[in-house]
């Protein structure tokens, strides 16, 4: 089945996310414009306007009422999800990269970059405290002086967050104290994106080292390595399957051809336990910032350095894929 192009942004997609249903897509990207579609027709639903900077980071929480979007405007913003309407709006210092709802929906967690002197900060928020808000103080604000977070999300149970940092380290900062609760230095170079899986119990990493790397998200225990020839910027679990998605390339000022096959701008699909590569599939025209799949397992989301999301739908037991032998 061919593929749903959404032409919705202007720049490269920064990143993507479906609700727990799996009706809705959200994309953002660096134009400031924040798009919600219809998964199943790729018919855009509406916009969340309000930044004024690149849209970093996108969650939507469990009942899909409130979307939170990070931005490099300096500021954390929660939406209403079916009307558009800004709820809050959280200043920061510096950009936020990386946002998300725990699983109640009622806590959020925001980090911020180190940039203009300022230092990379993890910020929690209950938003059933409306004074936080209002006076922009977190409940727990966690510095992370040694490297800055790259790609964090909510552990089981909303009791930790587990971040990804520059130097390739993953964390996880308790919900609770803000204190470090395991470690894991697993990758060499910076961790680009983590996801979790269906069930919450094992995250994959990725990395510009060229791997994506499969942990438990309680002991963050190392279970498996999937590698590649080039950076890896984002990595999904299957629901259903015991498959994983990944998708990379160069960067875009190293891109130096505009052919798609010498740059090398595949998803890739791993089989989760043998760590084998058993299957590809082309469509971008730049590398794959995010990825992600649809709860049911049956399609996944693409979005590219191309400012296109692509929507591929298939069937997980039957894979007509392109073999490079």
């Amino acid at each position: 089945m061919r593929p749903i192009l959404l032409q919705g942004h202007e720049r490269s997609i920064t990143q993507i996310k479906y609700n727990r249903e799996g009706d809705l897509l959200f994309s953002v990207a660096k134009d400031t414009v924040v798009n919600v579609w219809y998964s199943v027709n790729g018919e855009r639903l509406g916009t969340y306007n309000g930044h004024t900077g690149a849209v970093w980071c996108v969650d939507v929480d469990w009942d899909t009422k409130n979307v939170l979007t990070g931005s490099a405007d300096n500021s954390c913003r929660l939406w209403d999800c079916e009307t558009g309407k800004q709820l809050a709006l959280l200043k920061t210092s510096s950009a936020v990269r990386t946002c998300g709802f725990d699983f109640s929906g009622n806590i959020i967690m925001f980090s911020t970059d180190k940039q203009m002197g300022y230092q990379c900060y993890l910020n929690y928020f209950d938003l059933r405290d409306p004074q936080q808000i209002e006076d922009n103080q977190p409940y727990i604000s966690v510095p992370c002086n040694d490297s800055k977070i790259t790609s964090a999300v909510w552990g089981p149970l909303g009791e930790f967050v587990i971040a990804g940092h520059e130097n390739g380290e993953i964390n996880q900062f308790s919900a609770k104290s803000g204190e470090v609760l395991k470690k894991a230095k697993e990758h060499t170079k910076q961790i680009n994106d983590i996801q979790t899986s269906v069930d919450l119990t094992m995250v994959i990493s990725a990395s510009k080292d060229n791997t994506a790397k499969l942990f438990d998200s309680t002991s963050l225990d190392h279970i498996k390595t999937f590698k590649t020839e080039r950076p890896v910027n984002s990595a999904a679990i299957s629901p259903i399957m015991d498959h994983v998605v990944m998708g990379g390339g160069q960067e875009a000022m190293e891109v130096t051809t505009t052919s798609t096959r010498i740059g090398k701008f595949e998803a890739r699909f791993f089989h989760a336990a043998y760590e084998e590569e058993f299957g590809r599939v082309k469509g971008h025209f730049g590398p794959i910032n995010c990825v992600a799949f649809h709860p049911d397992g049956k399609s996944y989301s693409s979005g590219g350095e191309d400012g296109y999301v692509r929507i591929h739908y298939f069937d997980p037991h039957y894979f007509e894929f392109e073999f490079e032998g």
